[in-house]
């Protein structure tokens, strides 16, 4: 059966599975998906890694058509996702409604699971939050930081840290068995960031990644982007 390259954040991990069996029987391809932190993944493309099509953020795409590496009339927003806290499936769920609440629930967590800090969406914005909240320092041992937020969180759900808490996008925190979403960053801390689909210039599968994109971004497939934890991109 023909393969269709795909290189993604890891946001979007979730959401591709769930609609892969129906792109299969639509047509014909299997997703052969590669999914990371997105810096990663862009960087994989300007390297010469085999991919039909991307889904990045929004801002390293546009990056990716100037650079000439994505067809830029192919370009497509499948949805924005939020930065988020998880829990261990079981431990309570935090209330964090502002920044005293924040960083209360930072400082009391004995382990704080979150993605790579220098090339992942949300690993981005944790360091960033620790930096506004003054507590970098004092949370820096305790930071579990894993290459992409998938992986982080089943290390937290796997885990016997006595109040361990994570931090990633909402996606892939809902696509995790084991951990629970505990809810958005405050207003003022929190992230929402736009993901978008393009073909690349050296697509090999250009019709079925096309395809992918038509499936991933229809109205039809509006309940499934929301399971997934994709939210409507602003206009």
């Amino acid at each position: 059966m023909n393969s269709l390259n795909l290189v993604s954040g890891g946001a979007a991990h979730g959401l591709v599975a769930s609609v892969a069996a129906i792109f299969r029987e639509q047509t014909g391809f299997e997703i052969s998906g590669e999914f990371g932190a997105v810096g990663f993944m862009a960087d994989k493309l300007r390297a010469g890694a085999p991919a039909d099509l991307v889904i990045l953020t929004r801002a390293l795409v546009a990056k990716l058509a100037e650079e000439n590496l994505v067809i830029a009339g192919s370009i497509r927003d499948v949805g924005m996702v939020e930065t988020a806290l998880a829990v261990r499936a079981g431990d309570a769920k935090l209330s964090v409604s502002n920044a005293d609440d924040l960083r209360n629930a930072l400082l009391a967590a004995d382990a704080i699971y979150v993605p790579d800090t220098k090339t992942s969406t949300a690993g981005l914005h944790v360091a960033s939050v620790l930096d506004r909240l003054g507590i970098a320092v004092a949370v820096g041992s305790r930071l579990k930081i894993y290459p992409n937020g998938a992986t982080a969180m089943r290390h937290l759900a796997a885990c016997d840290a006595a109040r361990p808490l994570g931090c990633t996008q909402s996606t892939e925190i809902i696509a995790t068995s084991g951990v629970e979403l505990s809810g958005s960053l405050p207003r003022g801390y929190d992230l929402a960031t736009t993901y978008t689909g393009a073909i690349t210039v050296q697509s090999v599968h250009a019709m079925a990644a096309q395809a992918l994109i038509d499936l991933l971004t229809a109205t039809e497939a509006a309940a499934l982007r929301a399971q997934a934890g994709f939210l409507n991109v602003e206009a």
